[in-house]
């Protein structure tokens, strides 16, 4: 899959290409060549940047280069970043932002490559089953990458994760089904749903109208591609633009809808955040408070990846094809995954964590001295929100009438991070009513609306608000948390 034109099918499958997809692949090529796409990809030579050899059977006929900064300490986290059709390992490395998180939070950073030898638009094989199953060719080489790299870094094999763009975030969303007892988190930025295609045909369909399944039928096709018994599954994060037209919204709803059953949660959001630039984050909890899947919906934004240029410690990246200057997806994924806590204190978990106030807009927090700590950083949904010397804090600017999870961890003289707490919940109190009025498609992607046999539902209310499609607009009205009413003849809020 690329940026403006499908995916190409790789050169082992055009051998056996005929009929109907000898004439996909040729309408393909010709929207390729319109768009001037057609490129091999750059050697990987950014500075910083260095080929790894060796790293096993490789039976995906990928490169592997790394990048991992200066006394990096070990049991580090390790990233694997996969690029998007057209794009190289040097490419991903100087656009995404990856590298300033790297050296910030302490992690070894992978980038794979593949090669127009693979497929003509040098675009990871997603739809090639012999190409994305567990234990067979690209999906296997990277995850040799993995072993590699932890080997070479003494990675934490307890905190790897994996993010890809486009074609890459496809991969990724394969590589967390193949492989859950490999990684803890990913990321899947303009990508589409784990087995979503085994075909190029299908990936088509996947791409422009991605089948509407139950959130069950996504989550077999996980739990039927990973090992037999597995139990614990990858945190996730969704990165999506509502302008894009080569990866269409859709596939958001799909992956959300495919992870929360995997994870066994519910397809309403814990709470939806907007971070800026047009972004929204709806966060989906698991049973115990913590953030299991995560829906970044940036509106505007075509097909690329979300970066934020500058020297702010929540910018990053450079624009360029297919990296948008929005905000830092980067930078929200490694919170997300908790990697700007790097865990490397010997501390043991603050206990008695317990809220002690709310407000409209504040909660109030406290919990035991550790010994030997010399501060504690405090979480909220899995980010950090703070730093403190004393064993209490205060959150604020918060939304009224919503309910957030909050963890602590001591921090050592060294400045390692140790154990995280258990989680404590509060609600803030009151609620200020708010006014939505946008298309049902929107309504569903911004968590205010779900969708249902090709129709939308208001949230909490569940009144029926009409055809799931982009021209239906309709205002909703949010008296509650969670909760929406229909409000087309007037919403004062």
């Amino acid at each position: 899959m690329g940026q403006s034109h499908p995916p190409f099918p790789s050169t082992r499958s055009r051998r056996r290409l005929g009929g109907i997809r000898r004439w996909v692949t040729a309408a393909a090529g010709a929207l390729a060549l319109t768009g001037g796409l057609i490129a091999a990809s750059p050697p990987a030579s950014a500075a910083g940047l260095t080929q790894v050899t060796g790293f096993g059977t490789n039976p995906g006929n990928l490169s592997m280069y790394a990048y991992a900064p200066e006394a990096l300490p070990a049991d580090a986290p390790l990233v694997i970043a996969l690029h998007g059709c057209t794009q190289s390992a040097s490419d991903y490395y100087a656009h995404s932002g990856w590298p300033k998180f790297a050296d910030t939070y302490g992690f070894a950073l992978v980038f794979p490559q593949t090669s127009s030898a693979n497929n003509a638009n040098s675009c990871f094989n997603w739809f090639e089953p012999g190409d994305s199953a567990r234990g067979q060719g690209e999906a296997l080489s990277i995850k040799q990458m993995v072993d590699k790299a932890v080997s070479l870094y003494g990675s934490d094999t307890r905190r790897v994760h994996i993010t890809g763009l486009s074609a890459g975030g496809a991969m990724t969303a394969n590589m967390l089904a193949a492989y859950p007892d490999v990684f803890a988190g990913g990321a899947i930025a303009s990508g589409l749903p784990a087995r979503c295609a085994n075909s190029v045909a299908a990936a088509y369909t996947c791409m422009y109208s991605p089948p509407d399944r139950s959130p069950a039928q996504w989550g077999d096709l996980v739990r039927s591609a990973a090992p037999a018994g597995t139990t614990s599954w990858p945190r996730v994060a969704i990165w999506q633009g509502t302008a894009d037209t080569t990866v269409k919204p859709a596939n958001a709803t799909e992956l959300r809808d495919q992870w929360t059953n995997v994870l066994g949660i519910g397809q309403t959001p814990s709470r939806t955040e907007s971070l800026g630039a047009g972004t929204t984050r709806s966060v989906y909890d698991d049973a115990s408070g913590r953030p299991a899947v995560e829906v970044y919906s940036v509106s505007g934004m075509g097909h690329g990846l979300a970066v934020d240029p500058g020297d702010g410690p929540e910018q990053c990246g450079s624009t360029g094809t297919y990296y948008l200057d929005t905000v830092c997806s980067s930078y929200h994924t490694a919170r997300f995954w908790g990697l700007d806590v790097n865990g490397a204190g010997s501390l043991p978990a603050p206990t008695g964590l317990t809220v002690t106030g709310t407000t409209d807009t504040t909660v109030s927090l406290s919990w035991k001295a550790v010994d030997g700590a010399a501060s504690y950083v405090v979480h909220r949904g899995g980010t950090k929100v703070g730093t403190t010397t004393s064993t209490s804090y205060t959150d604020t600017g918060l939304a009224t009438g919503t309910t957030y999870t909050y963890t602590a961890a001591a921090v050592d003289t060294a400045g390692g991070a140790g154990v995280v707490s258990s989680p404590a919940t509060a609600t803030t109190t009151g609620f200020t009513p708010t006014c939505h009025t946008a298309g049902n498609y929107d309504h569903t992607v911004a968590g205010r609306a779900y969708q249902s046999g090709g129709h939308t539902y208001a949230k909490g209310s569940g009144q029926a608000m009409g055809l799931w499609n982009t021209s239906t607009t309709r205002t909703l009205k949010q008296t509650a948390p969670a909760y929406y009413v229909i409000a087309d003849s007037g919403c004062p809020a």
